[in-house]
């Protein structure tokens, strides 16, 4: 199977995870010593997780405090997916919609690595300057609102 393959069924099961809230079934698509960054990006969303359970108790803490906050969220492909010697490359659009809040729309930058086993054994997410930026602001102002914090 091709690491595009690879990918493309992680970010299916992935998504069922979300709609189940069952995140043990993402288990087999991760090495035990995984790793997840998240460069520049401020909190909740932002950070490093090391180990496969790490990783998958992150995905349930920030799609429980950040995305279930809003009424509605879609995932576009923006570029990619591209495959980089052991490594897929993806850019990404996520739009998040919430009554009270203008809609929130980024994009990013994803980089997923597979071991020999083709297990993930590296996720990096990146942002630019002004994403990050307007995320800051965004959080500051309607975080509180939406139980983000702020």
């Amino acid at each position: 199977m091709s690491l595009i393959a690879r990918f493309a069924k992680y970010a299916a099961a992935f998504e069922e995870a979300y709609k189940s809230d069952d995140w043990a079934a993402l288990a087999p698509y991760f090495a035990e010593d995984a790793v997840y960054e998240i460069h520049g990006v401020p909190a909740p969303l932002g950070g490093r997780f090391e180990g496969r359970a790490a990783v998958l108790a992150y995905f349930k803490s920030v799609l429980d405090g950040f995305d279930r906050r809003f009424e509605s969220r879609e995932i576009a492909l923006v570029k990619g997916p591209r495959e980089e010697g052991r490594s897929v490359w993806i850019r990404g659009k996520v739009t998040y919609v919430a009554a009270g809040a203008p809609t929130l729309v980024f994009e990013l930058e994803e980089t997923t690595t597979f071991d020999a086993q083709d297990r993930i054994s590296r996720l990096e997410d990146r942002y630019d300057d002004e994403t990050i930026s307007a995320l800051t602001e965004y959080l500051r102002t309607y975080g509180e609102k939406l139980g983000l914090g702020g």
